[in-house]
């Protein structure tokens, strides 16, 4: 199957780009097999094929090494990637991780353009200080710090409505810094060029590499493009701060930086400055009077009141996303990736944690198999024989002696052998779980994440026998039962006018067949026209046999025409590697 034609012209420079970083790091049977080397000059191709040598490197290496050359919009998509050990092998995840975004800022000048475009006044009337020099710069765009204006009134500041009502903030404009994250210019077009390009290749590799099916290569592609949309939305960013604020108002042991609304829009948000220390800086800590371990433990709490009671959680709580200020409390910053867990997804995991401590097998299988999602037949009895094998390890400890980073990691690897899919947020849980878990350590040796887990699963199980939560479950439930049960008659009657009218079908979906027609289709074409050759040189000889000069010069043509056409479909056979 081609790229699309329409994207392949519009990124042709692009595509042949890929294609030359692909050859140049090993992967020339890759590009062979997604049909790819017709996007490369003749030359090209040739001047490549004989450059390329076997690499020292391991594939995991070589494709690390790809993306990075391949640019930010790649490297994001292999930080992303790192996220699902349930689809990725563990090789590749261990490079993936070592994807850093070593992108150069653009200018202060620049970025005061862009704010000055953005809000249609000078940045003199936004600020009553910007720094040009930016505090930090990533693939997507880059942090500078300004002051707000000293007046002595103050005035109130609110997010947009939403669903989630307006959030409201008394802010007083005394010279606050400020921090003001900018998007980069013209980094939505370069995503999107880059995100239809990556579909176009998941398609290919889908079609031509039967192997890789099982790493779901469109449905990596997607989930990616889900994440990385959201992240250039910097709107989006700031609700969900809004959110954050929101779910935590009376927690004081976190800070969330209030957005400053008036100054954030999609390619900007303007918020309150976390000024501490990172959150893994434990001589910093202790030289500050604050006490490591309390601070891992506070961490702790923070994020597992995150995912189990609100079900939105921060999806990358490392030390540059963590601040403690000098008050102890912890400072959250940078919400461009988080992940949301739906009740009934929250309960099946503290189903699962329960099943695992009180060693029932059995319902740990189900519970596996009730959030997971397999895409190939499960071997029930050698999947529940290595649950066994799990819970054997654990059986007998209470939850808060339970090593919860190795569990987890157990736990995947018994999902990627037995070919399970879990849903993206809950992978991205583990993946947070785990680097929180090692934050955790690096400020107190004895930290264990579980001991703050375990209460908050107790808190929630006797929850969810709370008399008045299950009167409004059995009241959901029978209007469910209500519906179901109205529409029946209408679904069997319409059942049974189908059968009695003969009109009831059956879709059935063949897989691959198209690629069997294509085939097909290519094939009986090359004897078409092979056929139309030979009859068309077989004519023009006998016409240029004939002594008749007055249709001679017809002849001569028709040959020459029909031997043009005969080096092409030889051309075309071999260029195709099937003869």
């Amino acid at each position: 199957m081609p790229l699309s034609p329409i994207r392949f012209f519009r990124n042709l420079g692009r595509t042949r780009e890929i294609v030359t970083v692909l050859l140049n790091h090993g992967f020339g049977d890759v590009v062979e097999r997604l049909r790819l080397m017709n996007y490369l000059r003749w030359w090209r191709r040739v001047i490549l094929k004989r450059a390329e040598a076997a690499p020292a490197l391991t594939a995991p290496e070589r494709i690390r090494l790809a993306l990075e050359e391949l640019g930010p919009a790649f490297v994001k998509f292999g930080q992303v990637m790192s996220t699902r050990p349930d689809l990725v092998p563990a090789a590749l995840i261990v490079e993936l991780e070592k994807l850093q975004e070593d992108v150069p800022p653009f200018s202060g000048a620049e970025a005061r353009q862009i704010l000055e475009v953005e809000f249609g006044v000078p940045i003199e009337k936004l600020f009553a200080r910007f720094d040009e020099t930016p505090l930090a710069a990533g693939s997507l765009g880059q942090v500078h710090r300004a002051w707000h204006f000293d007046r002595s009134r103050s005035t109130t500041a609110s997010s947009p409505t939403s669903s989630l009502g307006q959030v409201h903030r008394a802010w007083h404009f005394d010279g606050t810094p400020l921090a003001v994250k900018i998007r980069r210019p013209n980094v939505v077009h370069d995503i999107e060029r880059d995100l239809s390009l990556m579909n176009e290749l998941a398609l290919l590799i889908e079609r031509h590499l039967p192997e890789a099916e099982i790493f779901d290569p469109v449905g990596l592609v997607q989930q990616f493009a889900r994440v990385i949309r959201r992240e250039i939305n910097f709107t989006r960013e700031a609700k969900t701060m809004d959110e954050f604020r929101r779910l935590f108002r009376s927690d004081a042991t976190l800070s969330i930086p209030a957005v400053v609304w008036d100054r954030t829009s999609e390619a900007v948000v303007t918020m309150e400055f976390v000024d501490g220390l990172k959150i893994n800086d434990r001589n910093g800590l202790i030289a500050a009077g604050l006490d490591p371990a309390a601070i891992a433990a506070c961490g702790a709490q923070i994020f597992m009141r995150m995912a189990f009671e609100h079900g939105l959680f921060h999806g990358d709580p490392h030390p540059g996303n963590l601040r403690v200020l000098r008050t102890g409390i912890v400072g959250l910053i940078d919400f461009g990736m988080v992940g949301r867990l739906e009740e009934e997804k929250r309960e099946q995991l503290i189903d699962l944690f329960l099943a695992v401590t009180r060693g029932n097998v059995r319902g740990c299988v189900d519970q596996v198999l009730l959030i997971g999602k397999p895409f190939r037949p499960v071997d029930r009895p050698l999947l529940q024989s290595d649950v066994r094998d799990l819970i054997d390890g654990f059986y007998g400890l209470p939850l808060e002696k339970i090593n919860l980073g190795n569990m987890l990691s157990e736990f995947v690897a018994i999902l990627v052998d037995h070919g399970i899919r879990y849903p993206a947020d809950l992978m991205l849980l583990i993946r947070a779980i785990s680097t929180l878990e090692g934050v955790g350590r690096e400020l107190d040796p004895e930290f264990n994440l579980a001991t703050h887990l375990a209460p908050l699963v107790e808190q929630l199980v006797r929850d969810r026998y709370n008399p008045q939560r299950m009167a409004t479950r059995i009241v959901t439930d029978a209007r469910m039962l209500m519906h179901v049960m109205h529409d029946l008659p209408i679904h069997v009657g319409q059942t049974l006018a189908k059968l009695s009218q003969d009109d009831l079908r059956i879709h059935l979906e063949h897989k691959h067949l198209d690629h069997l027609i294509t085939e097909v289709d290519r094939s009986s074409n090359r004897i078409v026209i092979g056929m139309v050759m030979s009859a068309l040189i077989v004519a023009s000889a006998l016409v240029i046999r004939s002594a008749d000069n007055a249709v001679w010069w017809i002849g001569v043509p028709t040959f020459v025409l029909s031997s043009l056409l005969g080096v092409w479909l030889i051309y075309g056979v071999f260029r195709s590697g099937r003869l």
